[in-house]
Parts: structure tokens; sequence; C-alpha cells
């Protein structure tokens, strides 16, 4: 049990280190056209529960069907229950920076023309997730770092009305939409 925990901090020291270097780097540049046709969104689940709810900007944006993956998190989940969308969790961090998760693997092996992440709290994992993810448009909320998301909005995480039609405003501003 002792081990585990010495085991597990650092882990969590080497991905703190990882995700500084990669913030540091410049960001991959994705050759994808201007337009938005695929979404990728990482909803902290433990404060915004109803993470299908980013199933309504297929409608919004006028997508595919399949134009959006979801991909939550939770501090700790049962792998065995059923969830709506795909889960990931704290268990999931591996050695420099690595995210052991099937669901992750699959959700990072995909180019994206605007990555939401939709978190609040400052978190080692759902940060990396953001970090790696490929997106030519990354969009967060408020208290989240400025090196990870081109586009910070300014709602509540639990006003997703109010994020919707913000991020509607400023996709038509920068002719995405």
């Amino acid at each position: 049990m002792f081990l585990k925990g010495f085991q597990d901090k650092f882990k969590v020291k080497s991905g703190l280190r990882y995700l500084k270097e990669e913030m540091e780097k410049p960001s991959h540049a994705v050759a994808r056209e201007k337009g938005v046709t695929s979404v990728g969104c990482i909803v902290d689940v433990d404060n915004f529960p109803k993470a299908d709810a980013f199933y309504e900007l297929i409608e919004e944006f006028s997508l595919r069907p399949n134009a959006i993956k979801i991909i939550g998190y939770k501090r700790e989940y049962d792998k065995n229950s059923p969830y709506a969308i795909q889960m990931f969790s704290d268990k999931d961090l591996g050695w420099k920076g690595h995210i052991e998760n099937g669901y992750v693997l699959e959700f990072l092996g995909r180019e994206y023309d605007m990555l939401i992440s939709y978190y609040e709290e400052d978190n080692l994992l759902m940060k990396l997730l953001s970090v790696k993810t490929q997106a030519r448009l990354k969009v967060g909320l408020a208290p989240q770092d400025e090196k990870v998301n081109d586009l910070i909005l300014n709602t509540p995480l639990k006003d997703f009305k109010l994020f919707k039609s913000e991020l509607k405003k400023y996709l038509k501003v920068l002719n995405e939409i």
C-alpha cells in the first residue's frame, strides 16, 4: 500500500514535468481548413454531469451526427458501471504524462477542428489531455491556462446555455461557422 502511494506521487510529479515541457513548446499546427466539422470535448463530469448536452452542438453548428467526440473525467469511477460517454480517471495516469486508457488513446488518435475543454478545476489529467489533443482551435473556460487554449470564455460551468451562445458568437466572429 505504501509503495503504491509512493509510485502515484512520482507519476504525478513526472506528469507535471511533462505538462510543463509541452506547454513551453510551440503548439502543433493542424492542417485543416477553416470551419468546424469535428469537435472534441473534454468534460469534468464530477462538476458537470450532463456531458451529453454537448450533442446539442450538432444542431447548433449543423454538424454530422458523428462529428462530436466526448470524453469525461471523473475522479473515481467504476469501469463496470454504464456511462453515456467514455470516461477516464486519476487511476489512468501513467509515467511521463501518458494516460493509460483505451478511450483516451482513441480520443487522441483523431484530429479536431475544435477542442472544448469544459472544466474549471486545475486538474493534471484534463490539462494533459487538452495539451496532447490535436485541434486547430482550442476553447476553454475562464480559470484555465492561456497556454492551453486559444479562446477562453468567461462563463460559469453550470450554465451550458450561456456557454453555447457565447461560443457561437465568437465562432461567427472568427469566421468558423
